[in-house]
């Protein structure tokens, strides 16, 4: 196990290398739920915008003269990966790093082309990259760097939860997004053996929450028939072995979330924090708002941004959808008279209510208007639902069908 001793050494060790993050309190989500405060523990602002290169880098300085020359090997979704690249190249450290096939770009990048490491590409999850970098390991005889079932790497994470300890020295309870269980060992170790009042909750993707089955389980449980998440960071079908105890011993509970739950809580950050964050970094704050933590109410709470490397595309289908939900862009069928004028009295209209047109079909061969009718569809931004029936009344008091899409 882990001891405070060796989270304590961990940060002498580091101190050199990395900067505490900022640890604000936010009066919109305090404001918003029940809890006395809420913090938020920006991981994302690291170097490689994610906390794992507290464990990465401890680990890198603890290997001896002769393995540093052997290189290091680590497989990772993305964040483990850049830190290993990122110190290892400082340090002088040859790095080849395993990512699965389907990681997000920007993380993919970063690694190789900014950090120099040779990444592989291999598997549909991290588990799949992990088999592929252990047979590279053997056949070329490097050193593992594992992402979260290591000792040192477990207590470089718990360093987080030293300066949470400094930073909110009231603090009550605190959300920790779970995948493979380092994180959440390392900060549940600092936490309650300095405190041991203090409540530590995981949160986990409703699709891959391995760590839940295990502790639910007694035992260690690989889920098989795992599902896909945008929380890639967190997406671990079996914790390990050293993770579980430590979990087992010192964390309060784990809860669930799922996928339209974290997509509105990266939305929120986003929008309201003006703090962008990765599916994992942004599943503790999707957790307090769902209410999936109420023993939260009235506690300060610390939420952990464990990163923010999300891809843009994502970010891009984020807003949209959650603008959709929203009620602030809504496309509408619209049948109306096939004559000359009509489009202009469309839009004239829409312009009238306050709506701004984003985009606009006029479609008289395929719809399934009658003859003399046309059908328009146009996506409209609006103030939201209630606009939106206004302006849907609207259109209907022209003699017009509409209809929402």
């Amino acid at each position: 196990m882990v001891t405070l001793q060796d989270i304590q050494v961990a940060r002498e060790r580091l101190r050199p290398a990395l900067r505490p993050t900022p640890c604000p309190a936010s009066d919109y989500f305090t404001e918003k739920t029940d809890c006395a405060v809420v913090y938020f523990k920006l991981e994302n602002l690291q170097r490689t915008g994610a906390f794992k290169e507290r464990g990465a880098l401890n680990k890198l300085l603890t290997l001896t003269p002769e393995e540093k020359q052997r290189g290091v090997i680590a497989a990772s979704a993305g964040n483990h990966a850049q830190g290993v690249a990122y110190h290892a190249r400082r340090l002088g450290i040859r790095a080849t790093i395993v990512m699965p096939e389907r990681t997000p770009l920007i993380k993919v990048t970063r690694t190789r082309d900014d950090y120099g490491a040779r990444v592989v590409l291999k598997g549909a999850n991290f588990d799949e990259a992990y088999a592929e970098a252990l047979r590279i390991q053997q056949a070329e005889d490097l050193v593992f760097v594992h992402p979260f079932n290591d000792l040192h790497v477990i207590a470089g994470q718990g360093t987080i939860g030293l300066e949470l300890l400094e930073q909110c020295p009231d603090l009550e309870l605190v959300l920790v997004p779970v995948g493979g269980g380092g994180l959440i060992s390392g900060v549940a170790v600092a936490l309650k053996e300095t405190n041991p009042r203090i409540q530590v909750v995981g949160v986990q993707a409703a699709t891959i929450a391995s760590m839940k089955a295990s502790l639910d389980a007694g035992v260690r449980t690989e889920l098989t028939a795992a599902g896909t998440t945008i929380a890639d960071g967190i997406a671990v079908k079996i914790p390990g072995d050293i993770t579980f105890e430590h979990v087992r011993r010192y964390v309060d509970a784990v809860v669930t979330v799922d996928e339209e739950e974290i997509a509105a809580a990266i939305l929120l950050m986003l929008e309201q924090e003006k703090t962008v964050a990765e599916g994992a970094g942004a599943a503790g704050l999707a957790a307090l708002l769902n209410g999936k933590v109420p023993q939260a109410k009235g506690k300060r709470v610390a939420i952990i941004v464990g990163g923010g490397n999300i891809d843009m595309n994502v970010i891009s289908r984020i807003i949209e959808r959650g603008l959709v939900k929203a009620g602030r862009l809504v496309q509408l069928e619209v049948r109306l008279p096939d004559r000359p004028g009509m489009l202009a009295r469309l839009t004239t209209q829409i312009a009238q209510m306050r709506a701004n047109v984003v985009d606009l079909h006029h479609d008289r061969a395929f719809s399934k208007a009658g003859l003399g009718e046309a059908t328009v569809e146009v996506m409209l931004e609006t103030t939201g639902h209630a606009h939106i029936q206004e302006l849907m009344a609207s259109l209907e008091a022209q003699g017009w069908q509409v209809a929402r899409t």
